[in-house]
């Protein structure tokens, strides 16, 4: 049976303990680029980070710099107290690590995949739950290389689960995989964040962050341009955001005179979305239902002083398209309203949509 899906609202992991990763300031150059630039972050016991960030951004090297295979030119890596290069040998028998590709003979199960791992890392555990935890128990007897690659995601999972308990370190750990396999995923984060773990993962779906992270860090070319918990940043002051239809709002309603008529600012999000720059009170909010209704638009939802973890990525990471976004001049009648793109994910996260002002 597929668990219930993480609740993205409230990851309900104990109050995290002591660090156990602690990243300064740390610089990685490779001949043609900085791969890191200065990155700080930390992990503790019992909490789940994200790091998130498109391609290029620098989450793997990052991960490989925790894990030791790395030393920073400068700055410092601090795992359960020692350095990861100079003393991973001592320490990785802490830690589970989830790669994005891996190799293994050709010939193995599932099953002998697992215990191969339990054996070398000598963590004692039962390579049948780990099956059963990733949802793989039917398929114990079935050769690794004929997995699909959902399957075989969930398979490299059950091998990091196989590591230590104290840390997990997962490189997109939902890639390629379908819902039901990424809910069991993030079901089995929240289970060994709250038995304590600590949690990195890096990824490129906002929902994923949203569903497990404790914390999301957003890297960018390198650089750390956010960072905190989802409240801490998706707050957005002075807005109101209606959630309309997927396709937005329909072309014969005037955005102009929803802007007069609630006397605020529209933006027509592009994505289902309509937000109005209003300070978000209790009266606001029913003056701006009270405008939809009168000019027929229906809606599902309302979101007072919040903005999408996708609109704050754009934000951190594009600051010429938020300036565009956030002074736009006024709509003509030849403005058209794009069409919707996927905004679960980093490469969907950069449309934009129609706006006015009054």
């Amino acid at each position: 049976m597929t668990p219930a899906r993480p609740q993205p609202s409230s990851p309900s992991h104990p109050i995290p303990g002591a660090t156990i990763v602690d990243v300064g300031q740390v610089v990685v150059r490779y001949p043609d680029t900085v791969a890191l630039n200065g990155v700080s972050l930390t992990v503790q016991q019992g909490e789940v980070v994200a790091l998130l960030g498109p391609n290029g951004a620098g989450k793997t090297t990052l991960l490989e710099t925790i894990e030791g295979y790395r030393r920073p030119d400068s700055g410092s890596i601090i795992v359960f107290g020692h350095d990861p290069h100079a003393h991973r040998a001592d320490i990785a028998h802490r830690w589970g690590v989830m790669p994005q590709t891996y190799g293994l003979p050709m010939g193995l199960t599932v099953i002998d995949a697992v215990t191969l791992f339990t054996r070398l890392h000598g963590s004692g555990q039962d390579p049948g739950r780990l099956l059963e935890a990733t949802g793989l128990e039917s398929l114990a007897r079935r050769r690794w290389r004929r997995l699909s690659g959902g399957e075989q995601q969930r398979l490299s999972l059950a091998i990091a689960l196989a590591g230590g308990s104290e840390l997990l370190l997962l490189d997109e750990p939902t890639t390629a995989v379908d819902q039901a396999g990424r809910d069991r995923i993030l079901a089995t984060i929240e289970a060994r964040a709250r038995a304590g773990t600590g949690v990195l993962i890096t990824t490129h779906r906002f929902d994923d962050a949203e569903a497990v992270a404790d914390r999301v860090v957003i890297l960018h070319q390198g650089t750390v341009v956010g960072h905190g918990t989802l409240n801490e940043l998706t707050r957005a002051d002075n807005t109101v955001t209606v959630r309309v239809a997927e396709s937005g709002l329909p072309p014969t309603i005037d955005i102009g005179r929803l802007a007069e008529a609630a006397r605020a600012p529209v933006n027509d999000l592009g994505d289902g979305r309509i937000r109005f720059t209003i300070e978000p009170s209790p009266s606001n909010v029913a003056a701006i239902t009270a405008v939809l209704a009168e000019h027929n638009v229906s809606f599902t939802g309302v979101e007072a002083g919040r903005r999408s973890l996708a609109e704050t990525f754009r934000t951190l990471t594009n600051p010429t398209d938020q300036a565009r976004s956030m002074d736009s001049p006024p709509l003509t009648e030849s403005t058209s309203s794009p069409a919707p793109t996927d905004s679960s994910t980093i490469e969907g996260a950069g449309s934009t949509g129609r706006s006015s002002t009054e």
